[in-house]
């Protein structure tokens, strides 16, 4: 019972495998998230949390601890002797451990995480633009698959329509109304759709496994791509990463200010210092003895040639900068844009003609399936004209494709 069961779930898993299907917006969706570049955003997150510990540590006591031992070739010496002074010693020995406490900097530290935590915000936006743009070889993988997928059902339909006519002129050869030779021209030309499937299938296979590798998901030749119905709204507002990337720049070029403008506020720490050593605060006892001082320290940068302003002009140019690649990008994107919508125009109009086309290429088809049956015309002619359907046909669906993905650019252009 237990064997049966097994190959129960085995032949469900199969069939289930074999039957995968898959969109447009799941290859969207599976980039952002299994593409190695995705794992960077959790590095960044990672990374950040340490660098904000090393800055939040400026709150923190600072513990030092230090020891020497010297000898002066002279020390201080006293003109007269004084009774119970000794004479300094020339080797000297002390250690200390010295405690600091930040009490006050004007607000740096808080500046210092605000900057971080932009900066992060940056580099994760930078992570999500070079996977958005990742969208225009999906689109275009995805497809080129498509219209492989719709030339080999182009194929299939051109293949069992010669074979139905190939058994009709065999027919007519045993009975004497067409030329013996009548049929050698249509199998010579299903032997040429062979060569044509197994082309569709070669080029099909090379793409599925570019686009697998790309969205790091297991597809086959089997495997069903679902034609998208693609919206675009035309003239609407850019919604791109790449614009708020550029508001994240401009935003961390502000709180680069910020910080620096804290660098020569005055700094306030008090500190402690323990010690044992010879001789200790006392200067004229000998003796090994433990000591300590407490305090206050205010540290100012009263005057630096103005190289903190300076600085703080630089930055301001970065941002001026931002703004002028904003508006570039902002440029290119409308122009390109614009290209976008006008090659969507041209594409329905050939799909207008295309469709005229069709519509009378079949009408001659008719006339010539007609004409092959009287034995009026040849086998090679039927073919010509089925070739110019099929042909034509192709061309029909390589513009209906060339449309959707003319429009899925247009989308991924404008940040649809």
């Amino acid at each position: 019972m237990k064997k049966i069961t097994l190959i129960f779930i085995i032949l469900i898993t199969v069939q289930s495998y074999a039957q995968q299907s898959i969109t447009l917006e799941d290859c969207y969706q599976l980039v952002n998230t299994n593409y190695p570049l995705a794992k960077q955003s959790k590095l960044l997150d990672n990374q950040n949390k340490l660098d904000t510990e090393v800055i939040s540590s400026a709150n923190l006591p600072q513990v030092s601890l230090s020891a020497y031992a010297t000898y002066q070739s002279d020390v201080l010496e006293f003109p007269i002797a004084m009774s119970g002074v000794d004479p300094i010693n020339k080797d000297q020995y002390r250690a200390t451990v010295s405690v600091n406490q930040l009490i006050y900097n004007g607000g740096a530290t808080d500046s210092a995480l605000n900057l971080k935590s932009t900066q992060l915000k940056a580099k994760k936006k930078q992570v999500e633009v070079s996977l958005y743009q990742l969208k225009q070889e999906i689109n275009q993988l995805y497809f080129s698959i498509l219209l492989l997928q719709e030339s080999k059902l182009l194929l299939e339909a051109k293949q069992k329509q010669l074979n139905t006519k190939l058994k009709e002129v065999e027919s007519g050869i045993r009975n004497g109304v067409l030329l013996p030779a009548s049929d050698s021209v249509l199998e010579a030309e299903l032997l040429k759709i062979s060569q044509n499937f197994k082309e569709v299938e070669s080029n099909k296979a090379t793409l599925i496994e570019t686009l697998s590798r790309l969205i790091t998901l297991p597809l086959t030749l089997d495997t069903q791509f679902k034609n998208p119905l693609v919206e675009t709204q035309l003239q609407a507002n850019l919604n791109r990463p790449e614009l708020e990337l550029f508001q994240l720049k401009k935003e961390e070029i502000e709180d680069s200010e910020n910080l620096l403008s804290k660098h020569n506020t005055p700094k306030l720490l008090g500190f402690a210092t323990g010690g044992y050593g010879s001789p200790g605060l006392n200067m004229l006892d000998n003796s090994f003895q433990t000591f300590y001082t407490i305090g206050v320290k205010l540290n100012w940068n009263v005057f630096d040639w103005n190289a903190n302003k300076k600085q703080r002009e630089s930055l301001a140019i970065n941002k001026d900068i931002v703004d002028n690649e904003s508006e570039i990008f902002k440029l290119n994107t409308n122009i390109e844009l614009n290209k976008q919508q006008q090659e969507i125009n041209k594409i329905e109009d050939f799909i207008t003609s295309d469709a005229k086309i069709v519509t009378l290429r079949q009408t001659v088809l008719k006339a010539a399936d007609s004409q092959l049956k009287n034995g009026v015309i040849t086998s090679s002619a039927y073919i010509t004209e089925l070739t110019n359907l099929y042909e034509d046909e192709n061309t029909l669906v390589k513009h209906k494709i060339q449309l959707e993905l003319a429009k899925a650019n247009y989308n991924v252009t404008k940040g649809q």
